[in-house]
């Protein structure tokens, strides 16, 4: 069909007189005519309304309606926008199903669940896991045989496993008996004998006997070796150090070769407390070697924290402990100095305080908390007969330079070739100190390529030389102006007389050193990696990354021998004391010291760091046992039992003890087994 304008122009045609067309009735041209003016002014009508509706002006007239640019010729003109809302009364959209939800805020359990999941994943929660895992390997086969074997050696082991359950029984039992133990009978404060180990009291509230003991001692043992490890990692990373830095320092630290000697000496061996109290302070404080202060940094808790793992580490003994409290107070000085002259410099800034009260509170409640500890912990030590250490014992065992090249024999890539070397030395257990030729090596090259700043660098090797010189005890210059100002005036019993055992802090400035060169190559080799195509580090570099860390790991290799303590006598389980245990001597009684861990009765046998007088008069008396004058002796000391172990008096004075008759002495003697002999006074 034609439309209006066709038809109208048709009629136009029409009009004209077409000679093809019919002709039209009268009246018909003015009537198309008509209808073509018509439909001509209808259609510009139609063309005006649309030009004025897509004016840009005109239509911003109109309240509610959108501007539209006019399109440009040859363009398509953009459609308008759908209506996002259904009219009212409409069905669902069907669509809608396949739409995105809000994901539901997730609960309580979700949440936790989650920060826990977090939490085994963090970077320190791997350091636990790592630590773990190398003490295991690098203590091995401390935990084949736990409840049999002891490290290094038989009989200072004992004596701290029987330490750790002495304290867990007592503390369950009479906790105001603690330091009157059942060894060293009759002497009074006898568990001051040398370092208390209190700290592992808790550990020693599970189990009897001397298979819980000795297990006990071995999982301590294993565990100690990791804290020094995690101690380490987090001090050297909280001052700035990256996570290759810190384990290589860290490992270095831990395992260095002069620790192989100690092995025997838990005491000794429990020291990751204190790098671990060190970095909880300085991450407390907001404070690091590389970034400096940061008081946005500062956690009260963490400071607090610091201050109890300081406490717990000065109460296993102060052997380490008064070192370890000189280094305290070296860190509350700094602070009361510190503060002072920083807030006088941001006070003109007119800045926030430097630390907080906060942080106030926590600092002098934890020194309160260390200094009560380590003074009711020194009472009983105090108390202990003997004087202060004879100028002779630290002569004895003080080191000279050479012994910080020389490695135990216990070390197995260096103790075969310095066999000679270790000859020369008077106590070699004591004097060999080598920390390693690797960490001596990193160390040297932490002086010139290091993230440490050259300041730094300058105050470490400062701290480096204070600490050779009062490892070396009286070696240099006669420890005159060193030494015994600091640690000489302190009694017997707090087992200072030893001056190579400071050589943990040697350890500790050596590692801080060398991972400042490991993190600076590492940054180097990151800085290398992101020139390349594509940018990280290829094969070859990332194994040179990890040489130091191989290198160190090396010199950890350890020959540490694992023998097996004898059983315990069955008396020693039915016998209720006081007792005295055949052979006695200064080794020997701390294994029956070990035996005495099932009942705790009371026995004459000690032995420990400090040597009471009494325990060398009672071996003198009893070396012609039985005879009626050490007979007199024993029960004027109140003793009613002796046993005698057959398998241990060989080659002693009592080696025919056991077959001695004794009808003419008023005592009787009765044969329990093959291997054990009681004799009883009363």
């Amino acid at each position: 069909m034609l439309s209006e304008v066709e038809r109208a122009k048709a009629g136009l045609d029409d009009e004209a007189g077409l000679d093809d067309k019919p002709d039209a009735p009268a009246g018909a041209g003015q009537t198309g005519a008509a209808t073509a003016t018509a439909v001509e002014e209808k259609t510009d009508e139609e063309k005006t309304e649309k030009t004025d509706g897509s004016d840009p002006e005109k239509l911003g007239e109109k309240a509610g309606e959108k501007t539209e640019e006019k399109p440009e010729k040859g363009r398509r003109k953009r459609k308008k926008a759908l209506r996002d809302e259904r009219p009212p009364g409409a069905p669902p959209d069907p669509w809608s199903a396949f739409a995105s939800t809000t994901e539901r805020a997730p609960g309580r359990i979700r949440r936790g669940l989650r920060r826990v999941g977090r939490a085994f994943r963090h970077e320190y929660a791997l350091v636990v896991y790592g630590g773990l895992l190398l003490a295991v390997v690098l203590t091995w086969p401390a935990l084949q045989y736990p409840l049999h074997t002891v490290p290094q050696e038989l009989y200072d082991p004992a004596r701290q496993a029987w330490q750790v359950a002495w304290a867990g029984h007592v503390l369950i039992t009479d906790p105001a008996q603690l330091w009157q133990s059942n060894a060293f009978y009759p002497e009074h404060n006898s568990f001051a004998y040398g370092d208390s180990l209190l700290g592992y009291a808790p550990a020693g509230m599970l189990g009897d006997g001397p298979g819980a003991a000795l297990l006990r001692y071995n999982i301590l043992f294993v565990l100690a070796h990791a804290l020094l490890f995690i101690g380490g990692y987090a001090l050297v990373r909280q001052l700035g150090a990256g996570r290759t830095g810190a384990v290589v320092a860290a490992v270095a630290f831990a395992y260095a070769p002069w620790r192989m000697a100690q092995e025997g000496h838990l005491d000794v061996v429990s020291a990751g407390g204190i790098p671990l109290a060190l970095a909880m302070l300085a991450r407390g404080h907001g404070w690091s070697i590389r970034w400096g202060f940061r008081p946005a940094r500062r956690r009260s808790g963490w400071v607090a924290a610091g201050w109890l793992v300081a406490a717990w580490q000065v109460s296993l003994g102060f052997s380490l402990g008064v070192p370890f409290a000189y280094v305290l107070v070296g860190v509350v000085l700094l602070i009361l100095l510190g503060v002072p002259l920083r807030w006088w410099r941001r006070h003109r800034k007119r800045k926030r305080p430097v630390l907080g009260w906060r942080v106030w509170v926590a600092d002098l409640l934890g020194v309160t908390v260390v200094a009560c500890i380590g003074a009711l912990v020194a009472i009983p030590y105090l108390r202990v007969p003997g004087g202060g250490p004879s100028g002779a014992e630290i002569d004895f065992f003080s080191p000279t330079w050479r012994s910080l090249l020389i490695a135990p024999a216990e070390s197995r890539v260096w103790g075969g070739s310095h066999e000679v070397p270790r000859a020369s030395l008077s106590w070699p257990a004591e004097m060999t100190l080598l920390p390693g030729f690797a960490l001596y090596a990193l160390a040297l090259a932490g002086l010139v390529f290091s993230v440490w700043r050259w300041w730094q660098r300058l105050l470490l090797v400062a701290g480096l030389a204070v600490g050779v010189i009062l490892t070396m005890g009286t070696a240099f210059f006669d420890g005159r102006w060193t030494y015994l100002p600091l640690f000489g005036h302190f009694p017997a019993s707090f087992g200072l007389r030893i001056p190579g055992r400071l050589m943990l802090w040697v350890t500790l400035v050596l590692a801080i050193l060398a991972a400042g060169a490991v993190a600076e190559f590492v940054r180097r080799a990151e800085q290398w990696a992101e020139q390349r195509i594509p940018p990280f580090p290829g094969p070859w570099l990332r194994l040179a990354t990890f040489v130091p860390l191989l290198l160190v790991l090396a010199e950890t290799v350890n020959a540490t021998p694992h023998p097996v303590q004898p059983d315990q006598p069955s008396a020693m389980r039915t016998e209720a004391g006081p007792v005295l245990v055949l052979p006695a001597a200064a080794l020997g009684d701390q294994i029956a010291m070990l035996w005495s861990t099932s009942r705790f009765q009371p026995i004459a046998n000690g032995s420990g760091g400090f040597a009471a007088a009494g325990q060398t008069e009672l071996r003198q008396s009893v070396a012609s046992f039985p005879d009626a004058a050490s007979i007199d002796y024993l029960r004027a000391a109140g003793i009613q039992t002796v046993i005698l172990v057959r398998s241990r008096v060989g080659g002693t004075v009592w080696e025919q003890a056991g077959d001695v008759p004794v009808d003419a002495l008023g005592i009787r003697r009765e044969d329990v087994d093959e291997d054990t002999v009681v004799f009883r006074l009363s």
